[in-house]
């Protein structure tokens, strides 16, 4: 986990003048010999892994790509002005006198920074058409900035400071990188110092545990920066060491950081990190992975099996037409840059167009077959991208545009359809629902798993991402829903599913590293995998605020059940039905039971007993209680860096909303609510399926009983936040329950354990059963007849996750 370190009373080393090879350090301790065409090949392949191949660069996007890095390489060159604490004035890592460690942090952030813009440079010098291309100036200013950084801060004789990740991983892999394109421009004496510099901060024991800051996307780039490193100097040694430390990545884990069995990833011990150290993970690993293959350093470990069944059971799930959910991004989702910035926009659709890269080039090391079957995923998804194309996004590298380019391109693939399903993945209380129209996610919070995460500086204002907030798209609208200007402008008080107390919160509430965890276990939910039933306690952060909210996720609709809702704050706690971005000048018109509201940018009211709701583009919304609902419009207007002051924009930007706000009160006791979602459904549609509610759909709402009948899909499901009945099911304890009776006399009962602490469970469905055909291993009686008894033995040690039982009915 990212760990903070004071700079007072370190010393930094800063010589007055300009690295010379006198000065350089006595040589390096002797290697083990390998045959040096061996290590010339890995050199080269990286180069290959880094530059990318098979593109033509008159071509676009190549050659708007090119020349833009060839921009701004120059730009980079120009303001270079080397001095004792900085390589440019707009990045130093030196300061008399710190007084804070977010100020440390910034330091050392300048020297990944520093690192970022030479490589950069040296990509520019390297590739073809970019208008620098094997300029000699450029690649001495090259030169002179990695010595500038050698004599000044990055050796072996500095004490680390601030970040550790811009030493051990930031900084290093930038400086390596540029030393193996710029490779023939080099010195054995500078490749040596560079070498003992990263020696110093990535020694063998960075390695040696699987632990802290050495697990999951962390190891796999810190493998990346030894073997590397390995490579530069002909070390087989470390190289070997690489290849090694990779291994304890592939297992899976029940606690911690890591890939889960049930398709959950983890960092920073308590943080859903699919999209973003996730991905980095994938990333770095496919790398490796391409850049030890056939050589003596290959990774046979076949637990490597584990990771590329990861594409389509972990990641895959997460991925909507190009774009990675945030529900799984922790706190990158504040990395943005204003619409418009000439450095393009960090978003949901960067971290999924970049995701689908590292899928492609993964591929490259599986089987055929699967290799043939991500292709086809991979296709499907930029060719469904309808917000932002894939596969011309110009803040992917030109090695990853060339990866997706290749896809694009090749007449052998056929686009995968977008695949349906439910999923629950239990480890990191997060669900996903996909139908032929549209797709949901939500995200809740445990004892287990943190509300949010900020850090560095990052997502101070993510507090109630965790509160069950209820992400929706699309098949073919709605794809930038949450991308763009959103995270810096919507009220963060008021997400989109997520039931909140008013109470103001300082930035970064309840601490850094996700160490916001409430003290509640119960937060999961089970299904078929066709429909799914969640379930959450939720306790507010740093309020008083309590409840119980459930989902119910069936093909056309979501049905969304609270009740518990108590608070002592004296401030206004809200259930959020919607809260709808825009964009910069949307409309959405809103009908309220056939009448038109108003459009006015600015416009609030409560609308009394309303039956249902529609916002044009978007969806209905059913309201069973007719409870009094607020809708308002307003334009929200923040910066980037309002929630990101590491390296957010502070350029203001602007964007409408449309809001429906169930209000429980400022005291309330015990509220509930209900509503019904209907993505993409029309007008029309949502009043006829308000008009005969009643027929397709029966809901019950107590105080620790959730539960929703379908008649026509089959269904009864309920959240048992205690033990009760609902309808023909009753629970002896907390549990998740969800039943699927199908035509040809069978029927599912799907059970799971979402407070992970059940020892036992007696379940009974009041429907009469002539068998069990199958049972899973925890169930240990099942009785049969007029009602169907089962009982489960431990359920505390099943992570969760749903224990299915299958029985033919009378």
């Amino acid at each position: 986990m990212p760990t903070s370190f004071s700079r007072r009373g370190l010393l930094l080393t800063s010589g007055g003048a300009a690295l010379s090879l006198g000065l350089l350090p006595g040589p390096a301790t002797a290697a083990p010999a390998v045959d040096g065409d061996e290590f010339d090949t890995l050199r080269a392949r990286w180069r290959t892994l880094l530059l990318g191949e098979g593109f033509r660069p008159t071509a676009e996007p190549f050659r708007s790509k090119l020349a833009a890095l060839g921009t701004t390489a120059t730009g980079h060159a120009a303001a270079m002005a080397p001095a004792d604490g900085s390589l440019w004035p707009d990045a130093v890592w030196a300061d008399p006198d710190p007084d804070t460690d977010a100020e440390s942090y910034a330091f050392s952030g300048a020297i990944q920074t520093s690192y970022a813009r030479l490589y950069a440079m040296a990509e520019a010098w390297s590739q073809p058409g970019t208008g620098v291309t094997g300029d000699n100036a450029l690649a001495d200013r090259v030169v002179e900035g990695l010595d500038h950084l050698y004599a000044r801060v990055y050796n072996e004789r500095q004490a680390r400071y601030g970040n550790w990740y811009s030493w051990q991983i930031g900084g290093p892999q930038g400086l390596l990188d540029t030393a193996v394109l710029l490779y023939d421009r080099l010195s054995a004496d500078r490749i040596a110092a560079y070498c003992r510099a990263v020696d110093a901060f990535v020694p063998d024991s960075a390695v040696a545990q699987y632990t802290g800051t050495s697990t999951g996307a962390n190891r796999i780039d810190l493998c990346r920066v030894l073997a590397v490193r390995g490579v530069l100097e002909r070390r087989a040694d470390k190289i070997a060491l690489a290849s090694r430390a990779i291994a304890p990545v592939f297992p899976y884990v029940t606690s911690g950081d890591g890939l889960y069995a049930d398709g959950s990833i983890i960092q920073h011990t308590v943080v859903p990190y699919t999209g973003s150290y996730g991905a980095v993970l994938l990333d770095g690993l496919s790398k490796l992975l391409a850049l030890l293959g056939g050589s003596t350093w290959e990774v046979t470990d076949g637990g490597k099996q584990i990771v590329f069944d990861a594409v389509e059971a972990a990641y895959a799930p997460f991925l909507h037409n190009g774009l990675c959910m945030d529900g799984v991004s922790g706190r990158a989702i504040s990395r943005g840059l204003p619409p418009g910035d000439s450095r393009g926009q960090n978003d949901d659709q960067l971290r999924g167009h970049s995701l689908m890269a590292s899928v492609v080039a993964l591929g490259q090391g599986a089987d055929a077959k699967t290799n043939a079957r991500w292709r086809a995923l991979v296709k499907g998804w930029i060719t469904r991208a309808h917000y932002r194309p894939a596969a011309t996004d110009p803040q992917l590298s030109v090695a990853k545009l060339s990866l997706l380019g290749g896809v694009l391109d090749d007449a052998t693939v056929r686009a995968a359809e977008q695949p349906t399903g439910s999923r629950v993945f239990p480890a990191m209380d997060r669900a996903v629902h996909r139908t032929r129209d549209w797709v949901a996610s939500v995200s809740m919070a445990s004892r287990r798993i943190t509300y949010y995460e900020n850090g560095n500086g990052e997502n101070l204002r993510g507090w109630h991402t965790g509160s069950g907030m209820l992400y929706w798209w699309g098949d073919d609208y709605a794809n930038d829903q949450y991308s763009d200007r959103f995270w810096p402008t919507v009220d963060p008080y008021r997400l989109p599913g997520t039931t909140a107390s008013a109470k103001r919160l300082a930035d970064g509430e309840g601490g850094i590293w996700g160490a916001a965890l409430p003290d509640v276990d119960f937060a999961g939910g089970t299904g078929d995998g066709t429909y799914t039933v969640l379930g959450q306690h939720l306790k507010g952060l740093s309020s008083t605020m309590r409840a119980h909210k459930s989902w119910f996720l069936l093909d056309d609709a979501i049905v969304c059940l609270g009740s518990a809702i108590t608070a002592t704050d004296g401030t206004p706690v809200e259930t959020i039905a919607e809260n709808r971005h825009l964009g910069a000048d949307g409309q959405g018109r809103l009908t309220v039971d056939g009448s038109v509201q108003p459009t006015a940018t600015s416009w609030s009211a409560t609308l009394t007993r309303p039956r249902w709701a529609h916002l044009e583009g978007h969806g209905g919304y059913l309201f069973p209680h007719r409870t009094p609902l607020k809708a308002l419009r307003e334009e929200r207007t923040g910066s980037w860096h309002d929630i990101n002051t590491a390296t957010g924009a502070t350029t203001p930007v602007s964007s409408r909303y449309l809001t429906l706000v169930l209000d429980h009160g400022s005291a309330p006791v015990d509220e509930e609510y209900a509503y019904v979602l209907l993505p993409g459904a029309g007008a029309l549609r949502t009043a006829a399926r308000s008009a005969t509610l009643r027929q397709w759909l029966r809901h019950s709402t107590t105080r620790d009983v959730h539960g929703v009948r379908a008649p026509a899909l089959g269904v009864t499901a309920a959240a048992f936040f205690a033990a009760g009945t609902f309808e023909t099911l009753t629970s002896s304890a907390p549990a998740c329950v969800l039943v699927r009776e199908h035509r040809d006399g069978t029927a599912a009962i799907c059970v799971s354990d979402p407070t992970r602490t059940l020892r036992e469970l007696t379940l009974t469905w009041h429907r009469p059963v002539r068998s069990v055909t199958s049972r899973p291993g925890t169930l240990t009686s099942a009785t049969t007849g007029p009602a169907l008894r089962l009982t489960f033995g431990d359920l505390s040690g099943t992570g969760g996750t749903t224990q299915q039982t299958t029985v033919r009915l009378h």
